[in-house]
């Protein structure tokens, strides 16, 4: 399959805190990439850009020592020196790295390479669910196992005691053989400590903010109130909807608006 056949590892990397519906009018230009394509990074070879997003960009990329294709996500230039955003990008592969599930995309590595700090993932072929819904709903039969599949990525992320706060159609990646890959962590929380000297519900983002995508939230996360598994069966109930409607059950025409229909209709 050829480089147009790749996931767009990009429309997980959005942070919104105030944004239009998926596929609604608001679409923001993007600036250039930041890396030139053939240049460098660590042992890594650019090759092409996947997509830009809200904290940076994803590239298409060789691992010269071992070989084989992987996507790199760039934390933009821009949050280097915020500390917040550097920790949450860190947390991001940590959460991923801890995960080893055939629906959960695997992240290799965490590096910083020419000042720059890179996530390694695995570059995995198809797209997004939230592409293949354009074409219009989808029959039960074709969702169930789909359906299945996401389920059992979220099963394995909350054993793990890891929540990942940011399900939605375009975070979710079907491949050519129907497989179902999970992507971006990068709001993920943890829900159990990861040591006996660690807080038990540990927050990746300033207390009280509201990250994610606002169609897909649970009125819990819209509140900023704290949060645990059913935060994300909220999200995948929504994605379901999605799916057998061919649209999302909570819109509005602004950002506001959508999560005001949540709040009140749900």
């Amino acid at each position: 399959m050829g480089d147009e056949g790749k996931v767009r590892h990009s429309e997980a990397s959005e942070e919104l805190t105030a944004a239009t519906p998926p596929g609604g009018a608001g679409q923001v230009s993007r600036p250039a990439p930041s890396v030139e394509i053939g240049a460098t990074l660590g042992h890594f070879e650019i090759l092409s850009l996947l997509g830009q997003g809200g904290f940076g960009e994803v590239y298409r990329a060789r691992d010269t020592r071992l070989g084989r294709p992987v996507a790199v996500k760039l934390l933009a230039d821009a949050f280097t020196r915020d500390a917040e955003r550097l920790e949450r990008f860190r947390r991001e592969a940590m959460a991923a790295s801890a995960l080893n599930h055939p629906n959960i995309c695997t992240v290799h590595d965490f590096v910083e390479a020419g000042g720059r700090h890179l996530i390694v993932m695995e570059l995995v072929e198809g797209g997004t669910l939230h592409q293949a819904l354009s074409e219009g709903p989808w029959p039960a039969a074709k969702v169930l196992p789909v359906a299945l599949q996401i389920a059992d990525a979220l099963g394995e992320a909350h054993r793990a005691g890891i929540l990942h706060r940011d399900i939605k159609s375009g975070n979710i990646v079907l491949t050519p053989r129907g497989q179902v890959k999970v992507l971006d962590f990068g709001l993920a929380k943890r829900l159990t400590p990861e040591s006996p000297g660690e807080p038990t519900a540990e927050r990746l983002t300033r207390e009280g903010a509201t990250l994610g995508t606002i169609a897909y939230m649970s009125p819990e996360q819209l509140l900023g109130r704290p949060l645990d598994r059913r935060s994300d069966l909220f999200s995948f109930g929504v994605v379901l909807f999605e799916m057998l409607a061919g649209r999302l059950p909570f819109e509005g025409s602004t950002a506001i608006a959508t999560a005001d229909a949540i709040l009140q209709r749900y």
